[in-house]
């Protein structure tokens, strides 16, 4: 893991610390677009404890925040039916920063423009600690996802195949 920069804290970072969360944050150096599993995999973190967070919006026009594994595949059916609506679809990614303050890739569950309902691929309760972006390219957050309903209310659910 490389030092924190200068620039360190993001708003996930203030909104856990704030909280007394219990949480460690990890910085690396981002090379170019690497896709979660690669960071994972560079940082020697187990893949499957990786999570990224995910934005929707639902038919209702409701939005709606979910992490799942880096390397699975939100399942926008059952996405859906965790939260209640007909059907949900991806926020574009330039709606993003103006809807949540964060940027494609370094997205956070965590201290978010507005709280939206989250929620939590059910596999993440297999580890004692998850891995989610800290709220910018290059931070990571590791923390035991009980600990992450502390910071934000969440529910877990089946989120993909």
């Amino acid at each position: 893991m490389a030092r924190p920069p200068k620039d360190h804290k993001t708003n996930a970072l203030r909104e856990l610390e704030a909280a007394g969360a219990a949480h460690e944050a990890l910085f690396f150096e981002a090379d170019g677009a690497m896709t979660g599993v690669e960071i994972a995999q560079a940082q020697g973190e187990e893949v499957d404890a990786v999570f990224k967070t995910l934005v929707t919006v639902g038919k209702s026009g409701g939005h709606y925040v979910f992490l799942v594994p880096v390397a699975a595949e939100l399942n926008l059916k059952k996405a859906a039916a965790a939260a209640g609506e007909k059907a949900v679809a991806m926020v574009r990614s330039r709606e993003l920063l103006p809807l949540t303050g964060y940027v494609h890739g370094g997205c956070s569950p965590v201290g978010m423009r507005k709280r939206f309902p989250t929620f939590v691929d059910e596999t993440a309760q297999l580890f004692d600690t998850i891995y989610f972006s800290g709220g910018k390219i290059g931070c990571q957050v590791r923390m035991a996802p009980d600990d992450l309903g502390l910071v934000v209310p969440f529910a877990y659910a089946d989120l993909t195949d």
